[in-house]
């Protein structure tokens, strides 16, 4: 049966022995070792490391961790890495600054630099097919997917974004309540140096938001999911992904923002909004709504703040760079993990 994964913060940055078998308990799969990766800042970026053995290239998986995260925080995104060892991947879980509550974190130029330099450290110290890079994360890591998505658009065959923050600013507005910032908004506050309330920091935040960047990302074969409960049981409220689709794509595909609040308010499709067709491999979490506009996907499924790793993982395998993206999903690889909750 196909359950969703829990991500929790990892423990520190420490050389240490491979771990045993995969479980959704904080522990990577063998062979999944630490690396260290030098930055152009000077620092040292560590990450999650897999090289796939045989001298033929072969595809890259870039995992990014999640808003609360670090790159030892294994939890969910120990799924990337047990699907990159079966299928014979590279696989890198880059730290780019760790926990999102530091000015070098949450989407700045030192953080997305770090995911480049830790894509072209891999493509030195592995046997990397370019034309197969993926890219794939969820809340937080959703948010620098998209980012990356539109920053550094050459750089992906695909990219797999889901539950993410697309607009930090507004992130920030839904929570704060009667005026008392959240962990959330107080990570924002953090990073920022404030709230996102002086045209400074209004600036900062959407530097660091994927909405500035989407426009770029038309090329970029990228699928944006979110599940109908997020930001009622969630933390990320679905109208980010609405959002998001519409910074890619032009303006006679755009959703109409009119039925955004209804849409979220009541979690029903809007009347004049066509219902998905059904997908088998979304299996117990259906799509309610998708629109596919040439390279770009928005699907809306019955669940939360959470990744369907089968769906993502299937869909990357299709991506080729330079070509249209591949939208058929028929014949995919089931995936079988312990059961646990959703991201954070």
């Amino acid at each position: 049966m196909l359950v969703l994964s829990q991500f929790v913060i990892g423990l520190s940055a420490a050389e240490i022995p491979a771990p045993p078998p995969i479980s959704l308990d904080n522990t990577w799969p063998p062979g999944v070792g630490v690396v260290r990766i030098p930055a152009s800042d000077g620092a040292s970026q560590p990450a999650r490391w897999f090289s796939a053995p045989g001298n033929h290239q072969k595809p890259l998986l870039v995992g990014l961790h999640t808003w609360s995260s670090t790159f030892d925080s294994a939890g969910g995104d120990a799924v990337y890495a047990d699907w990159c060892i079966r299928q014979g991947w590279n696989f890198i879980h880059p730290n780019f600054r760790g926990f999102n509550n530091t000015p070098a974190a949450m989407g700045s130029d030192r953080a997305v630099q770090d995911i480049v330099e830790a894509v072209a450290w891999a493509k030195q110290n592995g046997t990397v097919d370019v034309t197969r890079v993926y890219l794939v994360g969820v809340s937080g890591g959703g948010h620098m997917a998209m980012l990356l998505a539109g920053r550094h658009p050459e750089l992906w065959a695909g990219v797999s974004a889901w539950c993410g923050i697309s607009d930090l600013a507004q992130w920030h507005a839904e929570h704060t309540h009667d005026a008392k910032s959240d962990r959330y908004a107080l990570n924002i506050e953090a990073a920022l140096g404030g709230a996102p309330d002086t045209d400074t920091r209004k600036q900062d935040a959407a530097h660091r938001s994927p909405l500035l960047w989407l426009k770029n990302a038309a090329t970029v074969p990228l699928d944006i999911n979110a599940g109908v409960d997020d930001g009622h049981t969630g933390s990320v409220p679905f109208v980010h992904s609405l959002r998001a689709f519409n910074a890619v794509v032009d303006p006679p595909d755009l959703l109409p923002t009119q039925g955004f609040t209804p849409f979220f308010t009541t979690r029903k499709r809007p009347a004049d909004w066509l219902a998905a067709e059904p997908d088998a491999v979304y299996g117990g979490w259906p799509p309610l709504f998708r629109k596919t506009t040439r390279n770009t996907r928005i699907t809306i499924f019955q669940g939360g703040h959470e990744i369907v790793h089968q769906v993502a993982l299937n869909w990357l395998a299709k991506q080729r760079k330079g070509q249209p993206a591949v939208w058929d999903v028929k014949d995919f690889i089931k995936l079988d993990t312990a059961p646990s909750q959703s991201g954070k």
